[in-house]
């Protein structure tokens, strides 16, 4: 299928060449960022998206899907001192990944001060689950599911206390983050992550939509319009703010 039609502009009032300008950025945004500005009168939303694996200081086989995290930080920046951008959608379908990237990146969003709400889609996996909770409001679809496991560690482990000792103090990072920026608790979270007999030859949960909303780890079910809906909200309040302390 041909890519400019998929962003056709159906306005005949607006001048041809413009018009395929537009469409271009628009795509070449999208094959490079796999981010894209909405623009309407209740607001603009930039929306990024966070898919297949975090990528972090060693750099994954071409073959796999990929999200990198030295691309994903910068576009934070600038979303938050962007002017012209009011809030930020971020679309979640990821399978984990490096835990360190994903944390900047969820530190990150936490702190912005722009309205920020997340959707997984598909699935919010492992280093994904903090990405989730990290935006001001998360919604999950009904479809979609998260997976909770204790942290692991590719290469060579040398089987000492101090090993153990690491990766406990990195786990009580992630189920602090997590605690702090949703409505479960550390507890609940780290219970969840422990428990046994539900993955094979594995230690964690699987968590459905309902289930994950249930457990207050996500604030609610729902797709894109809801996501959306929520922003142009959360914009609207905050314009309503500013208006009442000029």
């Amino acid at each position: 299928m041909n890519n400019e039609w998929i962003f056709q502009n159906t306005n005949s009032d607006d001048p041809g060449s413009a018009s395929n300008s537009t469409q271009q950025n628009t795509i070449n945004q999208i094959l490079q960022t796999g981010s894209v500005d909405v623009k309407n009168p209740r607001g603009n939303i930039h929306c990024i998206s966070i898919i297949g694996q975090i990528e972090g200081h060693t750099l994954l086989p071409p073959q796999n899907k990929s999200t990198k995290y030295e691309h994903i930080l910068p576009q934070l920046v600038a979303i938050e001192e962007d002017p012209q951008i009011d809030a930020l959608l971020i679309l979640l379908n990821t399978m984990g990944g490096d835990v360190e990237a994903g944390l900047a990146i969820s530190e990150l969003i936490a702190g912005m001060k722009k309205p920020t709400v997340s959707l997984i889609l598909g699935g919010g996996h492992s280093i994904g689950v903090p990405l989730a909770v990290s935006a001001k409001y998360s919604f999950i679809a009904p479809s979609a599911t998260m997976t909770i496991h204790p942290l692991r560690m590719n290469g060579t482990v040398i089987g000492v206390a101090q090993t153990f000792d690491y990766f406990s103090k990195m786990q009580d990072r992630i189920i602090s983050f997590v605690a702090n920026n949703s409505k479960i608790s550390a507890e609940k979270f780290r219970s969840i992550m422990l428990k046994t007999g539900e993955i094979a030859n594995d230690v964690g949960s699987i968590l459905f939509g309902e289930e994950a909303v249930s457990c207050g780890l996500i604030d609610s079910i729902g797709s894109l319009g809801d996501a959306l809906e929520r922003l142009y909200d959360m914009i609207a309040a905050e314009k309503n703010s500013d208006n009442v302390e000029n």
